[in-house]
């Protein structure tokens, strides 16, 4: 069956091949792919396989998500280096994205697109497409969320590397940014490089350090999410009216599950619940609700939860 086109909330898998490597998508758990316009007339009427047609040409690469642990680098910090692609699906919202990933990055790449909306492809290894089939059937059943991002920083961007790296930093630094044009406001602190509070020498010399002022600007009591006990889990808040959903994506993912996750949301949120990819039946443990804010501990985290709290 050929599908012009499909939900472009869930990512898909790019698969250049013939038509004959159907068995192996099949036995994987891969029921639904993206092909390249000159396979399409082939792959027709495959049995168990519904397709749609991409070409990745032109979309913006991205990294495969995963940690460095920098153990033996000669480095001032020994924290953990996320490779991580939130900021450039701030800077592209409307932007088609390619993943090339291998084995277990590809359900984390799943998972991140998924977090942000984005329009995915993943091209992916053999031993890569069972643990994507697993992931993209738990992200099929997510209750679908439209609800706007939850931003405490406007940032001015205006296109350089160094403006990148300090967004990439911010968003690795789980303080909750929107981009905005010059001039914009609305958020409880507005970063344009190139002014006073913010020189462009030192994006360009040490955008970590910038970065962290950001940071101490804003104040981490203001903060609308904040995440303790790891360095390696990224959140994305989105909220409207008596509704907010949390997702955690954890970019050691695999076997490197976190235990122990504790977050803070701004706000009181009486209700929740939580669907977390590959812990069924997972529950939020210390659940309190504070004068203007909401806490509790993710026990463990595999490698992607969404968490819906309510008022």
């Amino acid at each position: 069956m050929l599908l012009l086109a499909a939900a472009a909330i869930l990512p898909r898998l790019f698969w250049d091949a013939a038509p004959d490597t159907a068995a192996d998508l099949r036995n994987a758990g891969i029921v639904h792919i993206a092909v390249p316009a000159a396979r399409a007339d082939a792959w027709k009427g495959t049995s168990g396989i519904t397709i749609e047609i991409a070409d990745p040409k032109g979309a913006v690469k991205m990294t495969a998500p995963s940690v460095d642990y920098r153990a033996n680098q000669g480095t001032a910090t020994r924290a953990p280096w996320l490779n991580a692609n939130p900021w450039e699906f701030l800077r592209h919202p409307q932007g088609t994205f390619v993943y090339n990933v291998a084995g277990q990055q590809a359900p984390l790449a799943a998972a991140e697109a998924f977090s942000y909306g984005a329009n995915a492809l993943l091209q992916s290894d053999a031993a890569g497409l069972q643990p994507l089939a697993r992931m993209l059937e738990f992200l099929r059943g997510v209750e679908p969320a439209d609800l706007p991002a939850v931003a405490d920083i406007g940032f001015v961007d205006d296109g350089s590397d160094d403006a990148g790296e300090v967004l990439n930093l911010m968003v690795r630094g789980n303080l909750l940014v929107q981009l905005v044009p010059k001039g914009g406001h609305g958020r409880k602190l507005t970063v344009e490089l190139g002014t006073k509070d913010y020189p462009r020498g030192q994006a360009a010399q040490n955008p970590g350090a910038l970065a962290h002022l950001v940071r101490a600007n804003l104040t981490d009591d203001r903060r609308g999410l904040r995440i303790y006990g790891s360095q390696v889990v990224l959140g994305r808040l989105t909220a409207a009216g008596n509704r907010l959903r949390l997702q955690l994506l954890n970019y050691a993912g695999g076997d490197r599950k976190v235990d122990g996750l504790r977050v803070r949301v701004l706000g009181r949120y009486a209700n929740h619940r939580i669907a977390a990819a590959g812990s069924p039946g997972e529950q939020l443990l210390d659940y309190t609700v504070e004068t203007d804010a909401t806490e509790f501990t993710l026990p463990e985290l595999k490698t992607f939860a969404v968490i819906d709290l309510s008022k």
